[in-house]
């Protein structure tokens, strides 16, 4: 016959598990690989020395996770290394573009414009007294119709109510003078003074300003090229690599202030611009006519050409890039090419294309950050002034601004473009920069040309090819050789600083470093904590039995049972035997003949039958 509690004797003890807290954290402690740990259990009775290495162990384990918090917070900082590689290949010749600084005097409001410099005459002779002969030498050469038609009206008026004034003030205890002009809001009760130290400068402002209400009478969309001078009258020759330039080489366009424009090599597709050879000889050469013919002089008081080497596709904002070369001399341009090649994402914002930024383009051409700045720009004067400004695009149904339609806009610009340079407008968070860029390093020398000894030459031999009829002798002609100087490019890469990568070397390298140990060791923590979640549930697993009532196995029978195997007993948990060193499964028959005389001198104490059946009670 069968006992009960010799049953659930058996049945508890066929779970392999530790007895308590202080029995798997000793078992921990003697097989681990982490170092240090065994000193916890080894000290024996020596309490300081234990609570030394106790001690040890939690600040290296809090010195382990203070680096960690370091190297989590530089990771989620994303900061990036640049790399910097170098490259010697054939490559494209850069877009170069070049302008006379001699912007046309268009008919269609050359009455506009000749009464615009009268007005400048008369604010020169206001502000410093000068005569009017002297001041008329400013004036642009008057033109007779040619039959283009008129806008003079078309209603427009010249306004006068932004004069010129002189202004004084106190500045750090001084008495300083300004010069400017005063602009008002719509309704005229906000006002400001648009001043400038220089009176040169206010002046220029100032004409600027009503040039620009002038020229937004223009259609938007006008064939000048029967206006301006043609190709070969600013071009008298033209080479690359040796060989003369081509009519598709290049394309014409006109700017409001530089005037005529030409751009070689702008798509950057021809094979012909190919640069396979560093050096003067095989660069770009380009013979030019710089002659001012004052057209508009306080608009371009320049006298010279304007170079500006850019990237292909790209729109040439002149008025912040490119340099002035002087007639009457050859300068010489070396080229270096970079390239920069940004990350984006998490490690800082840039666009491949422009497809993803907010602000939508008013150029043609492919994105830069200066073309959305100006879109950007536009937009919001479309918004808040009511109409655009004339020197950037427009887009579709929008016009340009003019003060006999929109009296307030001046004061609008001035405010909105002073907050743009102030970065207090959200156009630079909006515009990120390009990904990918080529940026172009020039340097430049200069040198007097022709010289004294093959001036009369060299003016013969443009008249008989050019139609040369120049009488200031060299004043309005330049030479241009644009060349690389090495086919060297250098290119920089962003890369990641801390890399998944290189931020688990390191996490390893640190817990080495504090605790000797390895991955594996960390397995063997998790399974600790593992462990001790199960323990915690099988204590109180049992703690609910006994609230409930439910028998526990008989406690002779244990004591019995213990006895008799030699095997002590746990603490707290009957029936299930404390094992020492690594816990090992009481599964039924393990415990052979020993185990089945024990049972039937159990037996025989009882009462009972010895076991009918092998294994059974």
């Amino acid at each position: 016959m069968e006992l009960p509690g010799a049953e659930a004797a058996r049945q508890e003890g066929l779970m392999e598990f530790y007895g308590s807290f202080q029995e798997l954290f000793e078992f921990f402690c003697r097989n681990t690989t982490i170092h240090g740990t065994v000193r916890l259990v080894c000290s024996g009775s020596a309490r300081s020395r234990r609570a030394f290495w106790t001690l040890l162990l939690l600040a290296s384990l809090a010195m382990l996770y203070w680096q960690f918090a370091l190297m989590f917070s530089q990771f989620w900082a994303y900061p990036v290394v640049l790399t910097m590689s170098m490259h010697s290949e054939p490559k494209m010749f850069p877009a170069v573009t070049v302008c006379n600084l001699d912007p046309y005097r268009f008919e269609l409001v050359r009455e506009h414009l000749e009464q615009l410099d009268r007005m400048a005459e008369e604010s020169l002779t206001f502000l410093y007294g000068s005569s009017s002969s002297s001041a008329r030498g400013f004036r642009g050469k008057e033109h007779n119709g040619n039959g283009n038609g008129n806008l003079s009206s078309s209603g427009f008026q010249l306004s006068h109510n932004f004069s010129l004034v002189r202004m004084a003030e106190l500045r750090a205890g001084r008495r300083r003078s300004s010069v400017g002009f005063r602009l008002c809001n719509s309704t005229g009760g906000n006002c400001f003074y648009k001043t400038y130290s220089s009176g040169l400068d206010a002046i220029l402002e100032w004409y600027r300003f009503h040039y620009m209400n002038i020229m937004a009478q223009l259609p938007w969309v006008i064939n000048i090229s029967q206006h301006e001078q043609h190709e070969e009258d600013m071009v008298y020759s033209c080479q690359y690599d040796g060989e003369p330039c081509r009519p598709s080489d290049f394309v014409h366009f006109h700017h409001p202030v530089f005037g005529t424009c030409y751009t070689f090599n702008s798509k950057g597709t021809d094979p012909f611009w190919k640069a396979t050879k560093p050096g003067i000889p095989y660069g770009l050469s380009l013979l030019l006519r710089a002659q001012q013919r004052a057209q508009l002089p306080l608009l371009s008081p320049l006298a010279g050409l304007r170079v500006l080497i850019h990237r292909h596709n790209q729109t040439p904002f002149l008025e912040h890039e490119g340099f002035d070369i002087r007639p009457g001399i050859a300068t010489t341009i070396s080229i270096r090419q970079d390239e920069v090649n940004r990350l984006g994402g998490n490690y800082g914002k840039c666009t491949t294309d422009g497809a993803d930024v907010a602000v939508e383009l008013l150029y043609n051409n492919s994105y830069t950050l200066q073309a959305c700045l100006h879109s950007c720009f536009q937009q919001l004067m479309l918004r808040e002034c009511g109409c655009g400004y004339y020197y950037y695009p427009l887009p579709a149904g929008a016009r340009h601004c003019d003060y006999n339609r929109q009296p307030g806009w001046g004061h609008c610009f001035y405010q909105l473009y002073s907050r743009l340079r102030n970065h207090h407008l959200d156009c630079f968070q909006q515009c990120p920069k390009p990904c990918r860029e080529s940026l172009y390093k020039v340097s430049a020398g200069t040198a007097k040309w022709p010289s004294a000894k093959s001036q009369d030459w060299v003016l013969q031999a443009l008249r008989h090819q050019n139609g040369y009829n120049s009488s200031s002798s060299r004043r309005d002609i330049a030479k241009v050789s644009i060349f690389y100087q090495q086919l060297n490019s250098q290119a920089v890469h962003e890369a990641p600083l801390l890399s998944e990568n290189l931020l688990l070397s390191s996490m390893g390298s640190q817990w080495s470093l504090w605790f000797g140990s390895s991955v594996l060791s960390v397995v063997e923590m998790l399974e600790l904590l593992l462990d001790a979640l199960v323990l915690a549930l099988l204590l109180c697993f049992q703690r609910l039995r006994s609230s409930l009532g439910i028998p526990a196995p008989i406690p002779e029978i244990q004591a019995e049972l213990r006895d008799r195997a030699g095997i002590p007993g746990i603490p707290g948990i009957p029936g299930i035997p404390q094992l020492q060193g690594r816990p090992r499964a009481l599964a039924e028959g393990s415990g052979g003949d020993k185990e089945q005389d024990l049972g039937r001198d159990l037996g025989r104490d009882l009462g009972q039958d010895e076991p009918r059946a092998e294994g059974v009670w």
